[in-house]
Parts: structure tokens; sequence; C-alpha cells
């Protein structure tokens, strides 16, 4: 088992997560353990080498500012020695007093040390990313099928070849302080280290945008950014100016109603689909053209919060999803996608089935174009510095190899040419290629000089062309020796106009398309989140307005919305699309693994520990995460086999587990009182502890499966909850779990939200 199921084999560090107090017999691994070693209680003194990265990590390949593979470790690249220095390498006595005249006198200006430690800390912080700023990434590995060949000669797409990529998914309003879990568009960046150079897929986990042209990509953001006068709301979008924008410039719809649906809040960025958005050009080795979109589908399925849940998570955990990717690569439930693309003929219009595709704010239904797999993306390693990898990271939709181009949308080109501005504003120059994790592991030869932070030591006297002072080199290459030689597209003659083509008009069939395609509680859903975020509006002309753009999706949706602001529904200014469904696009309705799922083990010092042995190991053995909540920390049970705390009743939320299981009725715990722990209220004695009761119904509230033995039914009478509600396991332990995993596979119970529709 424990070969094909990494989770398990690594039980040792998930039972350890999170010690909420010292545990007894020998050191356990801990996902999210700071160190690979616990410290010890007094300040150590003997010098030593610095610790090794943990062993969920990994750093940028030991490569050459120009991409030549150093063979060094990458441990080189890291600080070394076992005494302080300067930066210059000079070893330090102290560094927690300055230089001054006499114990009591002032500083002086002859502190090299203090001057350079100083300056090197005022300086510490870039400017943050314009949009994209809070964001977390992984290393990993694609490996291709080959399935690709046929349409494109790009050398990573051949069978079984194994390209190293580094993936960066982001949230876009916000700063990156701001929290994980808010409703918002996601990033999907992937940086594919190519033997012919990088390739950057710089998608979205929606696969349309709010505008068809770059020129408005400054107006969009300035919209959903917080207002300029306060600088709030932060990473959110109910609000004024938001809503003022996507109502007047009504090619947004589509992309807003994705927002509104449960695509907005993703449960994981492991359980979140990726799109590449445009319509790219692939070329194959016989120069024949394909018109293609590409897309990510995660193995888990594609999984959301519930708005509730969102908003918790917002304030007891913020930084949920980050914290959720780095923790499942350390347990080795790695995440994997498949990269799939739609194919299409690359005509002259360039449309299919009528669909225009070159405008960024429509989809083709896979119904009519099924996605073709093409190859795994696996993520394994974390990184060994945030900074330097995460933040360092740089994307540009023209990183492009032989075999991919791009096409003549108007929002890619505008992104080809913006993405460069923006990596030298905030790296700090035109060399930011050669930052560590931006390095290509292909050969660099490219003439350019000098500049800011320049890191390669180029040689020779001739960085031109022509030249024979370096004889000749580096010399042009042909299609015959790797070179990048965009298609030859006929490019249509015409007048300058700032226009737009007719089809790019149509502004609602497809946001029609989106809402039929879901089932009724993804519709409340939808409704709900029309209804807060225009709640949260103070102008009643922009909820009025907004209502307009919703008649023209549909009557139902815009009179329920309506209803929830107290406004009247208007009728739709233009007969409604007559369009087919496409199911594909609901999250409702199948089943997926169940890697990496998070299941709370609620018990006590009281309860046999035979049976929470057996929950934890029958848990670890489906490929998931067991986590034990008790009253307080440490560890359960005597004896040589004592159980690990790993969450108290006062630090657990029912929103980071995806169910519970109770295992006998826990008894309060010595904090549960409200000075203490608000949550806590006042005990019950018919209750046990109170807050135990708000992770049963937190829980259940949220659609999440629950099950329980042993004393538990009184808590779940408690609760209100009884036997027969969907979703609700009162029976044993051998019973209770396979039941558990059944429901989990769907993700919710979904039968326990109503729909009025």
């Amino acid at each position: 088992m424990s070969e094909k199921n990494p989770v398990k084999a690594v039980a040792d560090k998930i039972v350890g997560a999170m010690h909420t107090g010292p545990a007894e017999g020998p050191e356990e691994g801990v996902p999210g353990k700071p160190a690979p070693v616990s410290p010890q209680l007094v300040e150590p003194t003997t010098p030593v080498e610095p610790m090794p990265p943990k062993a969920d990590q990994n750093g940028p390949e030991s490569v050459s500012p120009t991409g030549q593979p150093t063979g060094a470790d990458q441990a080189r690249m890291a600080q070394s020695g076992a005494y302080l220095t300067t930066a210059q390498g000079v070893r330090v006595a102290d560094s927690d007093h300055s230089l001054k005249a006499g114990p009591r006198g002032p500083v002086l200006l002859q502190d090299h040390h203090l001057r350079e430690k100083l300056m090197h800390f005022d300086h510490e912080r870039i400017p943050e990313r314009v949009v994209h700023a809070r964001g977390a990434a992984a290393h990993g590995v694609f490996q291709s099928y080959g399935t690709a060949q046929a349409v494109s000669k790009a050398a990573f797409l051949a069978r079984d070849v194994e390209t190293p990529v580094f993936v960066r998914f982001s949230t876009v309003l916000g700063s990156r302080g701001s929290a994980d879990t808010v409703r918002d568009t996601r990033g999907f960046a992937t940086k594919f280290y190519t033997e012919e150079g990088v390739f950057d897929l710089v998608g979205n986990n929606i696969p349309v945008f709010f505008i068809q042209d770059a020129i408005k990509f400054p107006d969009i953001i300035h919209a959903g950014k917080p207002h300029p006068d306060r600088e709030i709301p932060q990473a959110q979008s109910a609000h004024d100016t938001f809503w003022d924008f996507v109502s007047l410039h009504t090619e947004a719809t589509h992309h807003t109603i994705w927002n509104m649906s449960d695509r907005g809040i993703p449960r994981s960025y492991r359980m979140m689909e990726g799109f590449g958005v445009h319509t790219f050009r692939l070329v194959n080795a016989q120069g024949v053209t394909t018109l293609v979109k590409f897309h990510w589908k995660p193995k888990l399925g594609v999984h959301s919060l519930v708005w509730e849940e969102a908003q918790i998570l917002a304030g007891v955990d913020p930084d949920f999803h980050r914290r959720d990717l780095f923790d499942a690569i350390e347990c080795g439930a790695f995440p994997q996608w498949e990269l799939g693309i739609q194919t299409f003929p690359d005509t002259a219009d360039q449309t299919f089935e009528g669909i225009d595709l070159l405008d960024p704010t429509k989809i083709v239904p896979e119904e009519l174009a099924p996605v073709k797999a093409v190859g795994l993306l696996t993520l394994n390693a974390n990184p060994s510095n945030f900074f330097a990898e995460v933040e360092q990271v740089a994307f540009h939709t023209g990183h492009l190899v032989p075999g991919i181009d791009a096409t003549d949308d108007p929002l890619l080109a505008g992104r080809n040419f913006s993405y460069l501005d923006t990596q030298i504003t905030r790296l700090g120059g035109p060399n930011f290629p050669q930052l560590p994790i931006n390095r290509t592991h292909a050969p660099v030869n490219d003439m350019l000089r000098d500049g800011m932070h320049q890191t390669a030591v180029h040689r020779g006297v001739a960085p031109y062309k022509p030249n024979s002072l370096d004889g000749g080199c580096p010399f042009f290459a042909g299609a015959d020796t790797g070179a990048f030689i965009e298609v030859p597209v006929e490019v249509p003659a015409g007048r300058k106009v700032r226009e737009a083509p007719a089809s790019y008009d149509d502004h609602f069939s497809q946001p029609r398309l989106f809402w039929l395609s879901m089932t009724p509680v993804e519709r409340e859903h939808i409704i709900a989140a029309y209804t807060f975020e225009l709640g949260k509006c103070y102008e009643q002309a922009i909820k009025e307005r907004t209502l307009a753009v919703l008649a023209n999706i549909d009557g139902e949706l815009c009179a329920q919305v309506a209803v929830g602001l107290g406004l009247a529904a208007p009728a739709a200014t233009a007969p409604l699309a007559d369009i087919a469904p496409s199911p594909r696009l609901s999250q409702v309705g199948a089943t997926w693994p169940l890697d990496g799922r998070v299941i709370g083990i609620i018990t006590d010092q009281a309860i046999d520990m035979a049976d929470v042995r057996a929950v934890r190991e029958a848990v670890l053995d489906a490929g998931m995460v067991p986590l034990v909540v008790a009253a307080a920390g440490g560890v359960l049970g005597t004896g040589g086999d004592p159980v690990t705390v790993q969450r108290t009743f006062a630090t657990a939320r029912s929103v980071e587990f995806d169910a519970l299981v109770f295992v006998g009725a826990p008894q309060a715990g010595a904090d549960a009182y409200g000075a203490r722990d608000a949550k806590a209220g006042s005990p019950s004695p018919s209750v046990g502890d109170p807050r135990v009761l708000t992770l049963l119904t937190e829980a259940y509230r949220h659609g999440k499966a629950v099950a329980g033995w042993g004393g538990a039914e009184d808590l779940f009478e408690a609760a209100g909850i009884s036997v027969g509600e969907p979703g609700v396991i009162l029976t044993d332990g051998a019973q209770a779990l396979p039941q558990l995993l059944e429901l989990l596979a769907a993700h919710r119970v979904w039968e326990r939200f109503p729909a009025a529709m």
C-alpha cells in the first residue's frame, strides 16, 4: 500500500501535524514544521553549518545565468559557513550592538556593519505585482504523452519527454497581505524549462477574461482594486467601482458570471482548473498549423468552497490555499493536472462553430471540441526560499518555443507587450531572466550586455552582428537547427481603425450558456453571490444597471437577485439566446479521488484509543490526511502507542476539514468558558464542549459528511441532526468509514442544499 500511497508512506509526518503540546516518544515530522530538526531548549553555542532544506523543498536548477548546467549542488547557491559574516564574507563578532563611543556614547559613523545591515533591510521589499500580487508556487515535472506531436513540433511535447516546471497560483485583486479565499479569479502560470528555451503558459482558473482588448486592462484592474480615496475594500469585487465598470462594459458579463459562481472560491489550488484563455497557433514538423486552447484538468476534480466557509477562512486562516498546497506536497499527496488541448482548423476567419476564436470572452464548449490530454503535470517540491523563487519568478506570454505561436487576439498582443514592462519595474532592470528561478535550461548567447543586476560575465569583444572579431559567433539558426520562426500568416489589409469585429458584439449568449449549464444548487450560489456583491454597493443606479444586464442572461436569475436587493426586475432588452447547455461546465454530479483530503477525528482522553487508531489508519489507507482534535494538546492514551493531538477545540474550525468523524462524545475542555475562548460561551452539561457542537453544526451546514459513534449520537441530537439525513452516519466505525469515503468522492452532500428553483 505504501508504495502506491505516498500519504500513507509518510504517515509519521502527518500524525505530528502542528503539535499543540509536547509530544512523548520519538520526534515526529510535521507538515508545516519550520525546520528539518527540532531545536533544543537552550540557545546553541557550538558552531554548525547551515541546516539542509526539508525533504519536501527544492530550489531552482543549478544553471549559469546563460543557461549552462553547472553541476553544482543547490546548496552552493544558499548561505554557507558556520559563522555570521558581512555581505563580503568578513566574519562578524557582534550583531546586537552598534559601534558607539562608550556604552552610553553616540553611534559612530564608521560602523560599516550597521550601515550594511540597515541598508539591505531598507531595500528588502520590491514592488509587488500590479495584479496577482498574492501567490504561492511549487516545483514539479511535466511528462508528455506524445499525443500533441501531430499538431506541434515543440520538443517538450514529444513522447515521454520530462520537463522541469515551476507553477505559481495567485489571486488577482488583492495585495500580498490579503486573504487566499476571497471571491476572485485565480492565476495559474506555468514555466516550462524546455531544452529549446523557456515556455510560459500564463493562464487563469476561468477560461475567459473581462475584456477583449488589452487597452482596457488598466480600466478593469483600476475598477476592481480598492477605491483610491480610502484604499478599501481589499481583495474584493463587492464594491461600487467594480460593478460600475462591468455593468457599463458588458463584454465583461461572461467573466463576471464565472466569478459569481463557485469557480470564484476554489476549495484548493489542487482542485482548480486552469485555462490558457487565448487561442494559440501550433505548428507541426511539416509546417501545418492548428489553432488550440490550453486546459489544465486537475486529477482531484474541480471543487469549491461555499461562501460562508470562504468568509470564515479569510479570518481564521487567510493562508489556507498556500498552506494546503505546501502541506499536500510535504505529505506526499502530490497535486497533478493533465494538460489538454482543444484543436480547431486554422481557417482564414479563425472561427469554430460560429464562435470567434480570437475573442477572449468566449469559450468553445467541450461538447463541440473535446479536450485531448497531452501530458501530466506533477508538483513534487516546495520552494526553499519564497522570495527568491515565488516573488522573483517572472512570467511572460511572449516566452514561446518552436511549435507554439501567438495569434492576433488583441488581448494577447497587449500582454506580450506589457509583461516585459512590469518585470523591469519589479525586478530592477532588464536582466531579470538571469535570476535563478527564471534561468532557462537552454544555452544563451543573446548579445545583450550590461544593465542593472548583470550577473553573467560575458567574454569576447563583439556583441553585435555581423562580426568577425568573435569569429562570427553567435550565428543565426534555421528551421532545421531549432530556430523559432513565426508562422507566415496572411495579414488582412485594411484601414487603421480603433474597432472590433462584429463577432465581438455578442455579450450575453455565452453567459446564458454558463447559467443554463449549472445545476439548481450552483444557480442558487450564483444568485446569492450577485445579491451579496451588489448589496455591498451604495449606488442604486449601479444595482439597477446590473439587473438590466442580468435580464439579458436569464429572467429568473434577474428576478431572484432583484428580490434580494428589494428592486423591481427589468425586462430583457433583446430576445434571449436559444442555446444548448454544456454539462461539462458544472462541478456537480461526478466522483473524484480522495488524495490529500483532510479528515478531522474528534475525541478525548476518555475514549478507547484503539478506535481512534483504527480510524486514523483507515483514513491513511485511503490516501487522506487525519488530524486528531481534542480538548488539549499533547498526546492521548497511555503505553507505547499514544495518539498525537494536532488540533484543540480552541484552535480547530470546521472549515479546514473535508469531513468529521466523532469517536465518542468529548467532554468539555478546561478552557471551555467565554473569558478564555469566546467560542465556548457557557458549557452545558447536556452538550459537553460547545466548541465541538460548533464544529459539527458548521460542517453540517456546509454540506460535509459527518460520522459518529460511541456516544456521539447525543452530540448530533443536541445539534438537531438525526439519523437518516443526507450525509449523516451514526453507526460503528467499521461501517462508518466506507460510507464516509463514498460521500467524500462527490466532494459535498449536495442533497443538503435544497434549491428553490
